[in-house]
């Protein structure tokens, strides 16, 4: 068992379903979208801007990393899933997270870089990228993201060490 869990773990009962589901962030309904705000205005802003950015997409750094080099790609314009982004986004799609993937590769002593698309956040598209640490087995296929959140937070200069290499990586293939 690769759980980054001992024994014994006990079953829950899923909960009563909520339908309707209440809105995303930015849905009609929802909480205003603060990342459309930040990514329209972030040379203003006081926090860190995004790695990097084009007209379609937004590399943006994690919070809270425990294994530098995590980030997710989101796109700058509304979009709920594969299933609704314009032929454009879909055709930029793989080669801009193949971009991603060789940037984070780079950083050195990672195995594999997982792609995680989870679509409960806001309502903007998004991918995560986990990097896997060379050699770390248990942390392969689903138990990535569940190490990444019981792991000790990276040292601050290792990730914005990571953090710069991989905006490096990205500016470079403007």
């Amino acid at each position: 068992m690769t759980l980054p869990y001992a024994e014994p773990l006990i079953r829950r009962e899923p909960q009563p379903r909520v339908i309707p589901e209440p809105p995303r962030v930015g849905e009609p309904g929802g909480d205003p979208c603060g990342l459309c705000d930040w990514l329209a205005n972030y040379e203003q802003s006081e926090h860190r801007p995004p790695l990097w950015v084009n007209d379609d997409w937004a590399l943006i750094r994690s919070t809270d990393v425990t294994i530098p080099g995590i980030v997710w790609l989101t796109t700058r314009a509304h979009h709920d899933s594969f299933a609704d982004l314009p032929d454009r986004l879909a055709a930029s799609y793989g080669p801009v997270v193949a971009r991603v993937e060789r940037a984070i590769l780079a950083l050195g002593d990672i195995a594999r870089v997982h792609i995680y698309r989870w679509g409960d956040g806001s309502s903007h598209f998004h991918v995560w990228f986990y990097p896997r640490p060379l050699g770390m087995l248990e942390a392969r296929r689903e138990m990535l993201p569940l190490w990444a959140d019981l792991l000790p937070a990276a040292p601050e200069e290792v990730v914005a060490d990571a953090e710069r290499k991989i905006a490096a990586a990205m500016a470079a293939g403007d």
